[in-house]
């Protein structure tokens, strides 16, 4: 491995920028860790550098002068924001970054989202040949950064992350394990819809694997851990972790289904109680090795 190699990575100070940045001087590279915060990381391998506003137009070429690849982290998501907003962050923004990264010669790793494909879940295994049909503006907005960089020339790989845990984690799995924390029983042992899931340290190792390896050049991978969890299943593994008995009670799916309609959740049912396999049979025939 390259150890001269230096790696641009945007949105540093995210929850996944967190876990990264420091993974990859681990793995003998050197970073440039850039953010709107200019967030400081420890070690004589990372330099903390600011982003603007990517809402707002920027010239990529001066913080790409100093790297050989770059990880594209930066957006938003998890927030309020209108359709216009997600656009010019996670696609127009990206667009630039990638046509700069052309100019330049650099090879870019875009992380996407299995938003960009699906919705919040599917009845059928997804795989990276399904037509992508995203159901929200996030999505629809990764998507158009996904065909915006493949337009471009660059040379790219392209993740599609399911949602990832790890400390620091945000969204569907703190809510989960935050109700995995009360202490009484909980009416989940009955759900048994899979759920494809990742952690973060594979998530890591899925990016080291995109910057370095020839054979994800120019592709577009679906990124999860290779077993899929109910939520029953994320639920008795953190209480086990915590030193507890599951404690999972088996009410019957329908009703829990009608239940959470009725107090006005079935977006959370979708969620909790509705399949999303996306497996990385792709990605695993690249040689990546997930823990």
């Amino acid at each position: 491995m390259n150890d001269r190699t230096t790696v641009l990575v945007t949105g540093s100070d995210g929850f996944l920028g967190r876990h990264l940045v420091p993974y990859l001087p681990t793995q003998g590279y050197k970073v440039i860790a850039a953010s709107r915060a200019g967030a400081a990381f420890e070690g004589p391998d990372i330099v903390a550098v600011r982003l603007p506003d990517l809402s707002l137009p920027f010239d990529w070429e001066p913080l790409l002068r100093k790297c050989d690849a770059v990880v594209h982290l930066a957006g938003i998501a998890h927030t309020s924001a209108n359709e216009d907003l997600y656009d010019r962050v996670n696609h127009v923004a990206t667009k630039a970054l990638a046509e700069a990264a052309f100019r330049r010669g650099i090879h870019l790793v875009f992380v996407s989202s299995i938003a960009a494909q699906s919705g919040v879940f599917s009845h059928h295994e997804l795989t990276e040949d399904d037509p992508p049909r995203p159901s929200s503006a996030y999505g629809r907005s990764k998507l158009a950064a996904e065909k915006a960089v493949r337009a471009t020339g660059v040379s790219f790989t392209i993740l599609r992350p399911v949602v990832i845990y790890g400390a620091g984690e945000k969204g569907n799995f703190a809510t989960v394990h935050k109700i995995s924390r009360l202490p009484f029983p909980l009416p989940f042992g009955g759900l048994t819809a899979r759920r494809s899931v990742l952690s973060v340290e594979n998530f890591n190792s899925a990016v080291a694997l995109a910057v370095t390896n020839a054979r994800t050049r120019g592709e577009t991978f679906i990124v999860a851990d290779p077993t899929p969890l109910s939520v029953a299943d994320v639920i008795a593994r953190h209480r086990t972790s915590l030193g507890r008995p599951p404690w999972l009670v088996p009410v019957p799916e329908r009703l829990l289904e009608l239940s959470l309609k009725a107090i006005g959740q079935g977006a959370l049912w979708q969620r909790i109680g509705c399949p999303l396999v996306a497996r990385p049979k792709k990605l695993l025939a690249t040689g990546w090795k997930p823990s």
